[in-house]
């Protein structure tokens, strides 16, 4: 598949995903057929994705968000270290002591908080693409006009960030 075709494709799929905007809306826009979009919708299986996506960068983000909070008070609640003048049972020794992360949970932590700022950071075209159909959807009641030339700006903007 050309360059051209398949960037295309993404952003229609793209498009699609976010919703809001008929098959024949998105066909006129990328420029290709009814009959082409459709055969892309079913051989890239959108249908099942644009269900998946109902676990959003937000539900994402909270979900690792709770991993944090439960491994950090988890370790908090540690009982403290053995003092060296504690009577200790041999049971004690086999309780993590100290309020300190071990290698791996330094490594879980540190894992955590990348992909915490992978989401929070990055800006995708899928997310490009729906502030791009928010603000068309804010500004078309009051302008039409003015929000088919935003449609088309954008639509110029974000073929231009997937190159």
């Amino acid at each position: 598949m050309a360059l051209r075709k398949k960037q295309e494709m993404e952003f229609a799929k793209s498009l699609y995903l976010s919703g809001g905007i008929t098959q024949k809306e998105i066909a006129e826009r990328i420029s290709v057929t009814e009959k082409t979009l459709t055969k892309w919708i079913k051989e890239g299986k959108w249908d099942t994705l644009k269900k998946s996506l109902l676990t959003t960068k937000q539900n994402q983000l909270t979900f690792l968000y709770d991993q944090l909070e439960c491994l950090n008070l988890t370790i908090s609640q540690r009982p403290d270290p053995i003092k060296p003048d504690e009577k200790i049972e041999p049971f004690d020794l086999l309780v993590q002591r100290g309020k300190f992360a071990t290698s791996k949970e330094a490594d879980v932590i540190i894992k955590l908080t990348n992909a915490i700022k992978k989401l929070e950071t990055e800006t995708s075209v899928g997310d490009t693409v729906e502030v791009a159909r928010n603000f068309i959807e804010f500004v078309r009641p009051q302008n039409l006009e003015l929000a088919k030339q935003i449609t088309n700006l954008f639509d110029v903007f974000i073929t231009a960030k997937m190159k």
